[in-house]
């Protein structure tokens, strides 16, 4: 009996690794647009992507950041886009139509992030909420309506980059508020978009050293958060609060893996493969607990997660 239930889950792992490693065949004739290339994932996949033979429309923040990515490659080409302005984004949908003309757009990558004042909800005002917002999911909104008819065209496939923060909730601020959107958003892509044929995609990563997570950025915010605080909220938290919950924002930053590229093939893969995975989740820390904790109860999450934390001034005893 145990013989037979180990053959099962072999045969059925073999299907599995077989499948996933079915890719498309004329990758060099696609067309792939991703946002967010100044920097980290999205400007490592776009030259992942050029190697491969594909054609990169990579879209970055500053001008200096396209001009870098231009001189990677003769074959990849570049445009300056900010993701929270609607007539760069309406500008960048038109240059890449007059690019990709009749083949339409294969990919759409929505990279581009921010991560900004990773501290209480309490400690912030609306003004801090709308920056991560703006960017992290109504930029990827923006983008994807846009761009959504070159998508259709090529019956292709679209890739929002989320997190394991979008799953599970472990630090305030709206970063996790704008990866929870993007989850949402995507699902219901994937489901309006079924009948044309185009395949959405979610990456989920751990903790990675991009830019999002420089420490001297983040420990500036913080400190300018905790400054302005008023009274009685900064007197019920206290300062012990504070450093402890600075220590371990610390903690929480330099344990981030440098390995982008464990992001980037993830992306790749649901560009490539002819049956892409509706989500993926790399990063140890993603997999072994912010994944599996999203999935208990809520009553054991949030006591794993409120164990965890700094205890508040005029919290309970």
């Amino acid at each position: 009996m145990w013989l037979l239930l180990l053959a099962l889950v072999g045969l059925l792992l073999l299907y599995r690794w077989y499948r996933q490693n079915q890719i498309l065949e004329n990758l060099s004739d696609k067309f792939v647009f991703i946002t967010g290339c100044d920097t980290g994932f999205g400007n490592l996949l776009a030259k992942q992507l050029d190697k491969r033979g594909m054609k990169v429309l990579a879209a970055c923040l500053t001008k200096q950041g396209a001009e870098n990515l231009r001189k990677e490659s003769s074959r990849l080409q570049s445009i300056v886009l900010d993701v929270t302005d609607s007539q760069s984004v309406s500008s960048a949908a038109k240059w890449a139509t007059r690019i990709v003309g009749d083949e339409g757009l294969w990919g759409l990558v929505n990279n581009a992030g921010f991560g900004n004042a990773l501290a209480p909800n309490a400690w912030q005002r609306k003004a801090d909420f709308e920056k991560v917002l703006n960017i992290n999911l109504l930029g990827a909104f923006d983008v994807t309506v846009n761009f959504l008819p070159l998508i259709i065209k090529a019956r292709g496939r679209i890739v929002n980059v989320s997190s394991c923060a979008g799953r599970l909730s472990f630090i305030g601020g709206g970063y996790c508020p704008s990866k929870f959107g993007v989850e949402a958003l995507s699902d219901s892509l994937r489901r309006e978009l079924y009948h044309f044929g185009v395949k959405v995609s979610v990456i989920e990563p751990g903790a990675f050293q991009t830019q999002i997570s420089v420490k001297e950025h983040h420990l500036k915010n913080l400190d300018r958060l905790w400054s302005n605080l008023s009274s009685p909220i900064k007197d019920y938290f206290g300062e012990q609060y504070y450093q402890k919950y600075t220590k371990g924002l610390i903690y929480l930053l330099e344990k981030s893996s440098p390995k982008l590229y464990y992001v980037t093939d993830c992306m790749e893969h649901a560009l490539t493969a002819t049956h892409p995975w509706t989500r993926y989740s790399p990063g140890l820390d993603g997999k072994l607990y912010y994944i599996p904790v999203s999935y208990l109860p809520t009553v054991l999450s949030d006591y794993l997660l409120c164990r965890s934390s700094p205890k508040p001034a005029y919290g309970l005893k």
